[in-house]
């Protein structure tokens, strides 16, 4: 269990965060742009058109630093791509459906704390834990799956 410990949590995984934050900063910095000086939240659309356009540049910006400084991947093949964009398009469902089940037992419960409502709680530790979720789902099927080591 301790060498298998060592080898998940190696090098790559400390890459995979640091590229994490890189692709966040950028995906969520193109939303930000675009919600406030390009003024798209003044649409009904375009807090999600921005959400979705942040997103794409985000992915396509890990695809990249994943495969190229995170697990120095030299596969050259469109299987690579679409490996990758079904693992993202899993992790953002496995992310949605504990996310809700997080909310959903916050406010079952009754939870709360730091002075925020029930629901307001609720919605921020589903958000959390849903991204924890989504990071961990990521790397494993990163490393395993899209990027994997033959």
């Amino acid at each position: 269990m301790k060498n298998f410990l060592k080898n998940f949590f190696d090098i790559k995984f400390w890459k995979f965060l640091l590229v994490g934050v890189i692709n966040t900063l950028i995906g969520e910095g193109i939303q930000l742009l675009l919600l406030n000086p390009l003024n798209w939240s003044a649409f009904a659309w375009g807090v999600g058109v921005a959400a979705v356009i942040g997103t794409i540049v985000g992915s396509i910006v890990s695809f990249f630093l994943n495969k190229y400084f995170t697990f120095q991947n030299k596969e050259k093949s469109f299987k690579q791509v679409v490996r990758f964009t079904l693992n993202i398009c899993a992790c953002l469902l496995i992310r949605v459906i504990a996310a809700t089940a997080v909310s959903e037992l916050c406010k079952a419960a009754s939870i709360s704390m730091f002075g925020m409502s029930v629901e307001k709680f609720a919605g921020n530790m589903g958000w959390a834990v849903g991204a924890c979720v989504f990071v961990a789902c990521n790397y494993i099927g990163q490393r395993f799956f899209a990027f994997k080591e033959k």
